[in-house]
């Protein structure tokens, strides 16, 4: 087993599609804010116009099915086999396991590529106190209830120092669930963690000393694993995504961001009017990811600088790698 760097893809587009903010869960780190985001639930009319915007923009394009809780929309498996109908390369959905509207009946696994759940616990008590009462069983029994009806399974977990000491306990729940990958993500400072004081992401040395050794453990079980890189080695060059990768961030109200940290603000690069992908004039998102800083990525530093620790002399210690910049580990 090898870990490596993710590079970005120049050839690929990649549309994290939000397709309602609503949820039935109100977890402790959600990024979701509907004064930024709106509160629509997109029609199938609109899912339908808005998938074709991004799908022949690149020879290879996928597509990430998001809310909010995805599953509410009662045509999400129409929304599901429109993209594979005009040609996106890979479709996944983002739950937070409660599979609404019989989901798991209304798609086939040949039609859906992943099926990725959130869970932010190895155990109930730390999961609940992040999600909320009676997530963890659900969860667990759905993504159980999923593998074995031949679904590709994924799993996401949210490390802060809420829940990093129960990463340890993972690898044997993800081998017992039948998950065939695992991404291991990072708090992100933004929507409801801004607004909770016990929401804080984890150290660098904690972070780079845990994180890719359970990686390895996970990865000798036969799973594969993929997490921000987060901090840079002195080796490292610093390269941002919106300028080299295709990703689009799409909510509701028709925001179009290129980066998640950006989110909070109605700093968007693009927005959707009248069906039409029209990039917003400056100041916006664009414009700062050209900046060059001794921090690496600039929206780090604007966004949440809490990870950056500096020498004496007011130098940084290390860099902060794009957020959309991944290592992995494959079996």
């Amino acid at each position: 087993m090898k870990q490596n760097t993710v590079a970005f893809q120049p050839h690929a587009t990649n549309l994290f599609f939000h397709i309602l903010t609503a949820c039935n869960l109100k977890c402790r780190h959600c990024y979701i804010r509907k004064d930024q985001h709106g509160s629509r639930t997109l029609s199938m009319k609109n899912i339908k116009s808005w998938l074709s915007l991004f799908a022949k923009k690149k020879k290879t394009a996928n597509v990430i099915f998001l809310g909010g809780e995805p599953t509410l929309h009662p045509e999400l498996g129409r929304a599901i086999k429109t993209a594979k109908a005009m040609g996106y390369a890979s479709v996944t959905i983002d739950t937070n396991g409660y599979l609404f509207h019989d989901i798991l009946e209304k798609v086939s696994p040949e039609e859906l590529d992943f099926l990725s759940f959130s869970l932010d616990g190895a155990t109930a008590p730390v999961c609940d106190a992040i999600r909320g009462e009676g997530v963890f069983e659900v969860c667990t029994k759905n993504a159980r209830k999923a593998a074995e009806k031949g679904f590709s399974t994924s799993l996401i977990y949210t490390v802060s120092e809420k829940n990093i000491h129960e990463l340890e306990k993972m690898p044997l729940l993800l081998k017992d669930l039948g998950i065939s990958r695992f991404f291991i993500q990072v708090l992100g400072m933004r929507g409801n963690s801004l607004q909770n004081p016990g929401q804080k992401q984890v150290n660098r040395h904690t972070w780079t000393s845990l994180v890719p050794e359970v990686a390895r453990e996970v990865a000798s079980l036969g799973i594969g694993v993929t997490w921000p890189k987060v901090f840079l080695g002195p080796e490292d060059s610093f390269e941002c995504a919106g300028l080299v990768a295709d990703n689009f961030f799409v909510f509701p109200n028709g925001r179009v961001y290129r980066c998640p940290l950006c989110e909070d603000y109605p700093i968007h690069a693009f927005e959707i009017k009248e069906n039409r992908l029209i990039e917003r004039p400056p100041l916006h998102e664009g414009q700062f990811f050209e900046l060059n800083i001794p921090e690496g990525c600039v929206m780090n530093r604007l966004v949440q600088p809490g990870n950056l620790d500096y020498d004496k002399d007011g130098h940084p210690l290390s860099r902060i790698a794009c957020c959309l910049l991944k290592e992995e580990i494959l079996p």
